[in-house]
């Protein structure tokens, strides 16, 4: 069994991939660790930054809703990566500049913090639109019941809106955790320790760039796997009372 585990290499592959040194596993472990913290981080800003933009796209002004555009526009015309070179580059320069004008030194950023900021706007566009599609799906009746019962704006959106548009957002959502998840490997650029940059450095170090690759591939589907898990029960969980769409799991 040895020598024919050998003949497939797969006892060398066991050793690079062991937690314990000289194994790189717990390496790769802890770049999945990064990349979940950055892409949970990224999701819930992208969320906020997208129900308020929603909003905006909805009912604000002219000028608010001019700005919304420009902004989802820009953000899903241009390259994720290049977006990412853009915000974490120039967002760290202006933030030096500003602590130097006020008399302070060169300031330090966290790759997490950095990382999360700069996919949180990218994620923030895409969320915007899902958002703004899911509230514009919530029936208008259901809008006017909750008006003649005299419920505020602000009620009538979290009473009413919120929880009606889930079942329509989610599905949408899940696509755009899952794009979140994958593109922390951007950060590899700029030098976060995350996945890709830890599989990278693993590969380039021993050579066995199959074993490592496959890997993270591996771990990225994991990922993937337990998410459509979590999603499913959270869609079903918004479509409770609705009648079951024809095909749904």
């Amino acid at each position: 069994m040895e020598t024919l585990l050998q003949l497939f290499g797969l006892t060398e592959s066991a050793q690079l991939l062991s937690l314990s040194e000289p194994g790189w596993g717990a390496n790769l472990l802890r770049g999945l660790a990064n990349s979940l913290q950055i892409a949970l981080g990224a999701f819930g800003f992208g969320l906020v930054i997208g129900l308020f933009g929603a909003c905006g796209k909805l009912y604000g002004g002219p000028v608010t809703r001019d700005l919304l555009a420009i902004y989802t526009t820009v953000v899903r015309a241009v390259p994720e990566l290049v977006l990412i070179l853009i915000l974490y580059f120039v967002g760290t320069d202006l933030i030096n500049k500003a602590s130097e004008a006020l008399g302070g030194g060169p300031v330090e950023i966290s790759g997490v913090a950095a990382g999360i900021w700069v996919l949180g706007i990218v994620q923030g566009a895409y969320s915007t639109e899902i958002l703004r599609g899911a509230i514009q799906a919530v029936p208008p009746g259901q809008i006017e019941a909750a008006r003649s019962f005299g419920m505020s704006p602000t009620l009538i959106m979290r009473r009413v809106t919120i929880p009606a548009m889930m079942s329509f957002a989610v599905p949408g959502l899940a696509n755009l955790w899952l794009i979140a998840t994958k593109d922390t490997a951007l950060l590899a650029v700029v030098g976060f320790s995350e996945l890709t940059l830890e599989t990278r450095q693993a590969a380039s170090s021993t050579r066995a760039y199959f074993t490592f690759f496959l890997a993270a591939g591996f771990l990225y589907l994991m990922v993937t796997l337990l998410s459509g898990v979590v999603f499913k029960y959270v869609e079903n969980w918004a479509r409770k009372g609705q009648p079951k769409l024809r095909g749904a799991g």
